[in-house]
């Protein structure tokens, strides 16, 4: 039986250590260091924020402008990522 660790493993998304971190307002735990926009609005899902897989995620960025932030979007979260989910057609 070997015990060889898959190196892309140490690096992939869900792979590391709990972080809070803020989607709608309310304190949600992922993964990090880095977590997909799906691993983000899973968890925010499983921890009661009333979302959809299918809402489109954006991140707040330190600079005031937020970012779309993709399914399949790898991004670094801690303590200070705040993210919104809203559905698709809702334009506000």
């Amino acid at each position: 039986m070997s015990s060889t660790v898959e190196q892309a493993d140490l690096h992939a998304p869900g792979k590391g250590h709990t972080v809070t971190i803020t989607v709608n307002n309310k304190a949600v735990e992922v993964i990090g260091p880095k977590a997909t926009g799906l691993q983000i609005k899973e968890a925010a899902i499983a921890q009661g924020v009333e979302i959809q897989l299918d809402f489109q995620l954006s991140q707040e960025l330190p600079s005031g402008e937020t970012r779309i932030i993709g399914d399949t979007d790898v991004v670094t979260v801690n303590k200070k990522s705040v993210f919104t989910a809203v559905a698709g057609d809702d334009n506000s």
